[in-house]
Formats: structure tokens, C-alpha cells, sequence
């Protein structure tokens, strides 16, 4: 099975998922991996110590396995992968079995950070949204999803995440081979990635 991976990432509340659910329309037989479920064990956060851990670092990764899953998916085996828990903020008991595809997505704030990552993409793509739209997404999941307060979120924007897209997300931009501005908004750019996708899904 040639199996192809393609890589979406883009600041937090940037429409990363928009762009998958328009890939699903295209495309049923594909396996989508969130880079936030290899995020690394903190359960010692909370909303009042939020910036204890740097979730927007890619320290907070565990690349290692990401990289491993990617590589057995590539070459068809199986993998599980691991749950992670966004109010106690850490890796839970369970994983998901997870069979190969000939389509790979994965998607997260730091997929074009580490080279060894991008060279195991064949498409990469990059969510370009402003910043004030990916604040106000950030704050309604952050408080509807994650148990979370506005002081909470606020704090850690100002403080961490801001920061952590300007110095580690923003700049890997350049290594995109498109770049879809306005997210999910931009049909444009969409038809491009779909019109990838159909073509990837006939061989």
C-alpha cells in the first residue's frame, strides 16, 4: 500500500479541523493523528498554575513516538495511539487501535517544526488565520471544552501561547507547500487540497 501523509498546522483556533472535515468530504478511507494526543503527561496544571507547563514549546511533544506511528502507518502496520485528558492534563489509561490507510493526516501547532517530522510528509499545509479570531476560538473551547476560566486562558495566552506562535509556529510557514489564509473560510485554497486528495485517492 503507497501510503501518503499530509501535515496541516497553524496557530491555535487557526481551523485546522475545518480543513480536515473538508479533506472527510472527499476522502472516507484516510486516518487522521492529532499531534495534541502526544502531548506529554502534566498533570500537575491547573487553572491556577496554567503556565507551569509549556503546552506551546515543542518540548511538550513527545516527537519520538509521533515520528514512530507515522513511519508504521507509512509502512502499513498498525499502531495505538494514546488519549490525552485536556482537563487533568495528561495522557489517560486507553489508547486507539489504528489501522493503516493510504491517506495520512496528521495535524498540529508544531507538524513543520522538527525536520525529521516534515520529511515524513508528502503535502504540507499551513492554516493561516488572525490572530484575533484564533484568540476568541481559543477562548470559547478553552471554557466550554477544558473546564477552564477566562483569567485562566487569558494568562496563558499573553504569557505562552502568543509568545510560542511567534518564536516556534509562525516562522515554519516557509516551509509549507500551501498555504490556506482565512482557514476553513478559504474555498479557494480548499479546492487545491481536495483536488490533491482525489487525485492521491485513485492510485
Amino acid at each position: 500500500m503507497d501510503v501518503k501523509i499530509i501535515g496541516i498546522t497553524g496557530g491555535s483556533g487557526s481551523g485546522k479541523s475545518t480543513v480536515v472535515r473538508k479533506i472527510e468530504e472527499v476522502c472516507k478511507n484516510f486516518v487522521c493523528l492529532s499531534q495534541d494526543n502526544y502531548y506529554k503527561s502534566a498533570a500537575y496544571v491547573n487553572n491556577q498554575n496554567i503556565t507551569a507547563f509549556n503546552f506551546d514549546n515543542p518540548a511538550a511533544f513527545d516527537t519520538d513516538l509521533l515520528c514512530e506511528h507515522l513511519l508504521a502507518l507509512k509502512e502499513g502496520k498498525a499502531i495505538d495511539v494514546p488519549q490525552y485528558d485536556f482537563v487533568k492534563h495528561r495522557r489517560t489509561e486507553e489508547t486507539l487501535h489504528t489501522e493503516p490507510a493510504p491517506l495520512v493526516i496528521v495535524d498540529g501547532l508544531m507538524i513543520l517544526y522538527e525536520k525529521r517530522l516534515r520529511e515524513l510528509l508528502d503535502l504540507k499545509i499551513f492554516v493561516d488565520t488572525p490572530a484575533d479570531i484564533r484568540f476568541i476560538r481559543r477562548l470559547q473551547r478553552d471554557i466550554k471544552e477544558r473546564g477552564r476560566t477566562v483569567e485562566s486562558v487569558i494568562k496563558q495566552y499573553t504569557e505562552v501561547v502568543r509568545p510560542g506562535h511567534n518564536e516556534f509556529i509562525e516562522p515554519t510557514k516557509e516551509y509549507a507547500d500551501i498555504i490556506i489564509p482565512e482557514g476553513g473560510y478559504n474555498q479557494n485554497a480548499l479546492m487545491v487540497v481536495t483536488s490533491y486528495v482525489r487525485e492521491i485517492s485513485r492510485d
